[in-house]
């Protein structure tokens, strides 16, 4: 590693060079999330152990948490009032202090999940990607790492901001270790959110440390980025509430941080503007959702779940017309409310970025409107997939056509190819999404009907869907599609019109929720028939709001 010339010696040498932007001016809007979201955390800040608790669901009794407690940190230095700045700068040197260390590790300069947790990689706690190590974690930690250093450089001990950079370094030597390709805990330029702060942390680094090579590598892999994206002005990881609200992080760090040689901050704030331009295209006001389809989510109503995308609607238009509860930390999904604070932070050059006429699409619904776009997320996608969404008043339908290469992609339960949603007459919203099970779709969809197939299905394929319960007040038990409230659809094609319907609730069923949500397991089958075995598995919905 390259040696770390100490601050000390740097105040020598102009210690203003290290301290290149002061803490946000936080008003209006944005200063209500960060106000919000601080008191929130204060509640379960553990001063003792200068950690947060653990608060994923399920709740974890008597453990604390890394990631969330670097955002409470930032927050601290933004607040500075009473003993924060000390809380911080203890929760920091907790954060360092727990980061894996042995460079012979395949997690290397990443930081534990929780500080109660054995050591990783023992016969008792054997290394499992994403679950007793995350390698993202090297990204959103570092991050966090980079913001507080940028922000709060002058509210840090010499030796802190020392012991910063050599994490950093660490931190990015470690993430290289993440080759290409879909083997589990690797990345690729597709997987958006990581690979933009991967990018941004290494160029960083880079220029921090005096690595050239460090720097040149956050450079090419972020024009990688930038290629992908410019193919359609779309991210890769594409119309996720949540991850896209990770990718405008870290590509406000690419403007914010980074010099005008760079050609992640050349780039960046057009990126910045393409994002917004297309969320707002696909957002409905009236419904405070994003129409499908979703690469990515954590629920099916993001009135029901908390996503980081809603503390950006908050920020920019208010709380008023964000997709959140009064009390967020109630909502699922809530833990993404640990985010606030370093959103807060950054958000006043954020929104600046983004066009008035975008900000307001997230007040007032423009009007229906028919939205068609692409997205292509290499190596699992085999072709473009291509995006087509009817926005209206009160209802929304969105597909996309896709072609995977089966040996190398497998959809999780996050993957919504084909989802309708529609306002109910208690306000509340219903949902009706395909559960991923193919490699390929072909979908058309036009105003009030959507048009599905698989190209490489046969007689023994299921259309089946995730429905939303009914709201109070509605019938409870579904027992046909003419049992939902507030739609009616009319189904024909290939498969039998007549599905199975189960139910998946939180104390009993056929299944379990899916991210916290209960719902009815709808599933098409083809006829057992031979003109069932000769035909391509397609259903055709006709979809109308009840009158």
């Amino acid at each position: 590693m390259p040696s770390i010339r100490s601050c000390a010696l740097a105040a020598l040498a102009g210690l203003s060079a290290l301290v290149t932007v002061q803490g946000a001016d936080l008003t209006g809007n944005t200063k209500n999330l960060f106000d919000e979201s601080m008191t929130f955390l204060d509640k379960i800040y553990d001063s003792k152990a200068g950690y947060l608790r653990y608060f994923y669901y399920p709740l974890a009794a008597s453990a604390h948490e890394t990631r969330s407690s670097g955002w409470y940190a930032t927050g601290l230095l933004q607040r500075n009032k009473g003993n924060d700045r000390q809380e911080a700068i203890k929760i920091i040197r907790n954060i360092i202090d727990g980061q894996h260390k042995d460079p012979k590790d395949e997690w290397y300069g990443d930081y534990q999940v929780y500080p109660e947790e054995p050591t990783v990689g023992t016969k008792a706690y054997p290394a499992v990607v994403y679950s007793t190590w995350d390698p993202n974690w090297r990204g959103f930690v570092g991050t966090t790492l980079m913001v507080i250093y940028e922000e709060f450089s002058h509210m840090l001990p010499c030796d802190l901001k020392d012991l910063m950079l050599e994490s950093l370094y660490n931190d990015t030597v470690g993430d290289g270790y993440r080759n290409g390709g879909l083997v589990k805990g690797a990345l690729n330029p597709s997987y958006t959110n990581p690979s933009v702060m991967r990018a941004v942390q290494a160029s960083w680094v880079g220029r921090k440390m005096k690595d050239g090579n460090m720097t040149a590598y956050g450079e090419d892999y972020g024009s990688q980025i930038i290629d992908l994206f410019n193919m359609n002005n779309t991210l890769s990881e594409f119309n996720s509430a949540v991850y896209n609200g990770v990718s405008l992080y870290a590509l406000t760090m690419w403007v914010k941080y980074l010099p005008a040689d760079s050609i992640l901050y050349q780039n960046g704030e057009r990126m910045i503007k393409e994002i917004w331009t297309s969320l707002g295209q696909f957002y409905n006001a009236n419904l405070k959702n994003l129409a499908g389809p979703w690469d990515r989510t954590y629920g099916y109503d993001m009135n029901e779940y908390f996503s980081i995308l809603a503390c950006y609607i908050w920020t920019m238009v208010g709380k008023e017309y964000a997709p959140v509860y009064d009390e967020p930390w109630t909502m699922a999904h809530a833990d993404d409310f640990e985010y606030a604070p370093i959103i807060a932070v950054l958000a006043p050059f954020h929104d600046s970025l983004v066009p008035e006429d975008v900000k307001e699409k997230f007040r007032s619904f423009p009007g229906d409107h028919m939205v068609e776009t692409a997205a292509f997320a290499p190596p699992g996608d085999a072709a473009v997939r291509n995006i087509t969404s009817w926005v209206a008043s009160n209802l929304t339908m969105g597909a996309m056509s896709f072609l995977d290469d089966p040996k190398n992609w497998d959809h999780s339960s996050q993957w919504n190819a084909a989802v309708t949603q529609w306002g109910r007459f208690d306000g509340s919203v219903g949902y009706f999404t395909l559960y991923p099970t193919v490699h390929a779709l072909d979908s058309e969809v036009g105003q009030g009907w959507m048009n599905l197939t698989y190209p490489q299905g046969n007689s023994s394929s299921k259309f089946t869907f995730v429905l939303a319960p009914n709201p109070l007040g509605a019938k409870r038990d579904m027992n046909s599609l003419d049992d939902i409230s507030g739609l009616n659809i009319k189904v024909s094609g290939s498969v039998n019109a007549t599905p199975a319907i189960t139910f998946c609730g939180l104390v009993g069923g056929s299944c379990s929720p899916k991210f916290g949500f209960e719902f009815w397991n709808v599933t098409f089958t083809m006829p057992n028939t031979p003109e069932g075995a000769a035909a391509l598995p397609n259903l055709f919905l006709e979809i109308e709001l009840e009158e």
